[in-house]
């Protein structure tokens, strides 16, 4: 019985250790750019503020509450995930764009013949600026798609849709602007 006890004991003690670890940020020094288990890579000595500019809707197919959702998100990430303060001119590092498609298709077809899935896509397109390091600048499109039983309206389910596209686009965004990856 002794033995299982100090096992147990020394799996609780790695487990903590793990979720020590990967909670906090490495700061030894020789990392004065700020590196974290999180992903941001930004050197805080020479980058230290961000202008994000609203994302209209260019789409051809439009639901109006999704800039809202996108702009908020887009903001709230740069905001919890780093130190660089949100100015509205003269950032140091500039993300601007738009919401260039939103658009359903239909994903799959069933046994009787109609379609059994509807995929929606959202796609935005991002201009980087990084004014300390050109070298960095960049234009791309970020996507993500979603599915859902073509049995639901669309009205259904496109706000919880809309919102987890909002935040796989807003984290590739995140990785390819400051973390680099």
């Amino acid at each position: 019985m002794d033995s299982i006890n100090k096992k147990i004991s020394v799996i609780v003690g790695a487990m903590i250790i793990l979720v020590t670890f990967t909670a906090c940020t490495l700061n030894l020094g020789l990392f004065e750019a700020g590196y974290r288990f999180n992903g941001s890579n930004i050197d805080y000595s020479k980058t230290k503020t961000i202008q994000i500019e609203e994302f209209p809707i260019r789409a051809s197919y439009v639901w109006g509450p999704m800039a809202g959702i996108f702009n908020n998100k887009l903001k709230d990430e740069f905001a919890s995930h780093t130190r660089l303060q949100q100015v509205k001119r003269n950032g140091d590092l500039k993300i601007e764009g738009e919401i260039s498609q939103y658009q359903q298709r239909n994903k799959s077809v069933s046994a009787e013949g109609s379609s059994a899935l509807v995929e929606l896509t959202m796609t935005v397109n991002v201009r980087f600026t990084n004014n300390v390091k050109h070298e960095e600048d960049f234009e791309r499109s970020f996507s993500s798609a979603k599915s859902y039983d073509s049995r639901l309206s669309l009205n259904s389910v496109q706000e919880q849709l809309v919102t987890e596209m909002t935040e796989d686009i807003v984290d590739q965004i995140f990785n390819a602007t400051v973390a680099n990856w």
